[in-house]
């Protein structure tokens, strides 16, 4: 007699139990090795990867395959690598909405003469302050101060790359904010050391009378990323430092809004004044010709007038000259004689009648008369 040692069937409802009990087991290994390789990533080519067990930092992980703790032991942060550069628009430069809203609606103000008596102290014409009805600060905003007292608009943006992954990652929440104030800061202090013609061309007409000011535009935007690399050394040196450096800095000038119509104004009056001294030089120019061409002219009938009259008097006195000689060595005492009598003739043939009077004869002489 043999004994049946197997189980029973399972019912339905056991099987079904079963089921669910290796189902939830599958799922749990599932989620485990998901949850065990939730650490394992691929970096890529432009970026690092920071480790942090239980915050506190490990390691820097360069690109390529990255395994890690899962959390909540270790923690990864990816943050972008040393030769990728990143863009920043300073907005801390940029003039303030409200300020815009107002510049747009300022009545433009045609340029007044002298004789109104509304230039300013430069020659300028006055006109409305942008921000009049704006509080100092708000109308203020987005402008910049010069060496001369000159006043524009500068617009920057940052570029830069992170070289310090562990202090990019302390302060990345601060990043922005500090960048605008530091990048802010260096503008002020580099516009503060230059005049406005070294920073964009306001008077072209000193172009020529300084060679320097074209060297000194070139050189804002590397003096400006200069500055702001001090700024980042000196964080760097209070153990705070934002884990970047600058790339470069673009930079591009301009005139505040309200001021543009007057220095167009001070350029037409600059060209209009070109002009007309020009025009005053080619009429100075063509009066000192035709001067010099009447003297030359002057200078040349006198000098054949001279010639003339000396070659008449030579002619008239040649005559004498021919005597000169023979009277002086007495060759021809009878020369005088001759002469005398070759002109007396010509002279006595013009006279209507003629009386002659021996001078030797001492008788008396009556001659015809008219009666007092």
């Amino acid at each position: 007699m043999t004994t049946d040692t197997s189980l029973p069937p399972l019912g339905p409802g056991a099987q079904a139990v079963r089921v669910s009990f290796w189902f939830v087991v599958a799922v749990t290994v599932l989620a485990a090795c998901a949850w065990a390789g939730s650490n394992i990533r691929r970096i890529p080519p432009d970026s690092r990867a920071v480790v942090l067990r239980f915050g506190a930092f490990v390691r820097t992980q360069d690109a390529g395959l990255l395994i890690a703790w899962p959390r909540p032991f270790e923690s990864t942060l990816m943050v972008p690598g040393s030769a990728r550069v990143l863009e920043q628009r300073i907005q801390s430069l940029e003039r303030d909405p409200r300020a815009r809203d107002a510049d747009a609606h300022l009545p433009e103000v045609p340029p007044l003469s002298d004789a109104d008596g509304a230039t300013g102290p430069s020659g300028l014409p006055t006109a409305p302050a942008a921000g009049a009805l704006l509080p100092d600060a708000l109308a203020g905003s987005g402008y910049l101060l010069t060496g001369d007292n000159g006043v524009l608009q500068l617009h920057a943006t940052l570029y830069y790359r992170v070289v310090d992954t562990y202090a990019y990652v302390l302060q990345k929440d601060r990043l922005d904010a500090a960048l605008e104030r530091i990048v802010s800061a260096s503008a002020v202090a580099v516009v503060a050391q230059r005049n406005l013609d070294a920073i964009l061309v306001a008077r072209p007409e000193r172009l020529s009378a300084d060679q320097q000011l074209a060297v000194k535009r070139e050189r804002l935007r590397g003096d400006l990323a200069q500055e702001i690399e001090r700024h980042l050394r000196q964080l760097d040196a209070q153990h705070a430092g934002l884990g970047v450096e600058v790339a470069r800095v673009d930079v591009e000038a301009a005139f505040p809004a309200a001021a543009v119509s007057a220095f167009n104004s001070v350029l037409t009056s600059l060209q209009v004044a070109e002009r007309s001294m020009a025009e005053a030089r080619t009429a100075a120019e063509k009066t000192r010709q035709d001067a010099q061409q009447d003297a030359d002219r002057i200078v040349q009938n006198a000098q054949a007038s001279a010639v003339e009259r000396v070659a008449t008097a030579r002619a008239k006195t040649l005559t004498i000259q021919q005597l000169e000689a023979p009277l002086r060595n007495n060759s021809d005492p009878g020369l005088l004689a001759r002469v005398y009598r070759d002109r007396v003739q010509l002279i006595l043939s013009k006279a209507a009648r003629v009386t002659t009077v021996d001078p030797h004869n001492t008788s008396n002489l009556i001659l015809p008369g008219n009666a007092r």
